[in-house]
């Protein structure tokens, strides 16, 4: 785990612990649906939950942050946590991708699947290479480049070694 994730993990960590996490996050737990509208029929989304797309989206909660982040999923519960400002000022595209990457993750925590297995860098965890993988074939899918793939994947607490690493993994050229 590289030394900035590993951080913010145990930030996050004693937010639980401490009860702080109420600070960062804005309100209750909502529907998926009620805020991500027609994903129940998006053909890339019934490729994970299958049958169960209807079922699992319309019992998923979201939970909404102010602080810092993009997209994620509570390992306490699976539901999924995004951030407000991400959500209204981030590229559509962006945060597209970022909800097929992070349902792939709801259904890996519906399967039992570790999801910060600390064993492995961040680029080389299995569950997040199963996530990037789906999302790199739906970016795939609707036409994006390699070079918008890449953007796409590079975060600012992932070095240039950890992209081409996790750009490998992926098959995609960066």
């Amino acid at each position: 785990m590289n030394p900035l994730e590993y951080m913010a993990f145990l930030l996050l960590r004693s937010l639980r612990r401490l009860h702080l996490a109420r600070l960062v996050r804005i309100g209750a737990k909502r529907n998926f649906n009620d805020y991500f509208k027609g994903f129940d029929k998006n053909e890339a989304v019934r490729g994970i939950f299958g049958d169960k797309t209807e079922e699992v989206l319309r019992n998923l909660k979201v939970e909404f942050m102010g602080l810092f982040g993009y997209m994620g999923v509570d390992n306490t519960d699976g539901h999924l946590l995004v951030n407000a400002r991400y959500l209204e000022n981030g590229d559509k595209t962006d945060i597209y991708l970022d909800v097929i990457h992070e349902l792939c993750h709801v259904k890996q925590y519906m399967e039992g699947k570790e999801l910060f297995d600390g064993r492995y860098e961040y680029v080389d965890r299995p569950t997040e290479i199963e996530a990037y993988q789906y999302t790199v074939n739906e970016a795939r899918r609707l036409g994006l480049s390699n070079e918008r793939i890449c953007q796409y994947l590079k975060t600012e607490w992932m070095s240039e070694e950890d992209l081409k690493k996790l750009a490998k993994h992926l098959e995609v050229g960066c």
